[in-house]
């Protein structure tokens, strides 16, 4: 299989599995992963950590041909809409943060732990030479209604999973990185924190 996620920027002292990862904005649409391939994805989501292993999360996984993944298709922006229909496999990522239909906190820490969760699951995706890119550009509540989300469930995010496709999978792959002395927060007396260079990501951006 041809490695997906071969980064070019040096990333030095950090394990390879995170060091090559990266976002491509093209996947190869004839790639297919099989069920086992999913259930390893999502076996290494199942073991993140949580808070009081709350295990806050849920995911609806579909590859590409299944009914499920027509469904997922038809709620994306347009945005997405150009790329993320021939990856491999899409998952759609629910956070449960209230107790059924209360205002009852299932967990405060469920988007956190959520991001945890599918964190594991690109590391894993990188280590079976699989990319992943991580999207927002879709309907949430047209999602929602979709599959049933009920209360206290909360759609988030999606991630397109499969191998990147030529060159134009490059493409704006990647993004320069704040400075690691940037990571630091000021701890000393009269401290100013540095106005950040990131910027505020637009809700149809998708991670890099």
């Amino acid at each position: 299989m041809t490695t997906a996620t071969a980064r070019p920027q040096e990333a030095p002292g950090i394990h390879p599995l995170l060091a090559r990862r990266w976002s491509p904005h093209a996947f190869d649409p004839l790639h297919t992963v099989t069920e086992g391939d999913v259930e390893r994805l999502l076996e290494a989501a199942r073991w993140a950590p949580s808070a009081g292993n709350s295990q806050p999360w849920s995911f609806v996984a579909a590859r590409r041909g299944e009914p499920d993944h027509q469904r997922l298709v038809r709620h994306l922006a347009g945005s997405a809409a150009r790329w993320a229909p021939s990856a491999s496999l899409l998952i759609l990522n629910l956070a449960h943060r209230l107790v059924d239909d209360s205002e009852l906190e299932y967990s405060e820490f469920a988007l956190y732990d959520l991001g945890q969760a599918v964190a594991h699951l690109t590391v894993q995706a990188s280590a079976m030479d699989l990319a992943v890119r991580q999207l927002r550009a879709f309907d949430r509540a047209a999602l929602a209604a979709e599959f049933g989300v009920g209360p206290g469930w909360l759609v988030t995010t999606m991630a397109a999973v499969g191998v990147p496709a030529g060159a134009g999978a490059h493409a704006d792959a990647h993004t320069g990185r704040r400075p690691l002395s940037d990571l630091r927060w000021p701890t000393g007396p009269a401290s100013v924190r540095p106005a950040s260079t990131a910027g505020h990501p637009h809700p149809e951006k998708e991670e890099r």
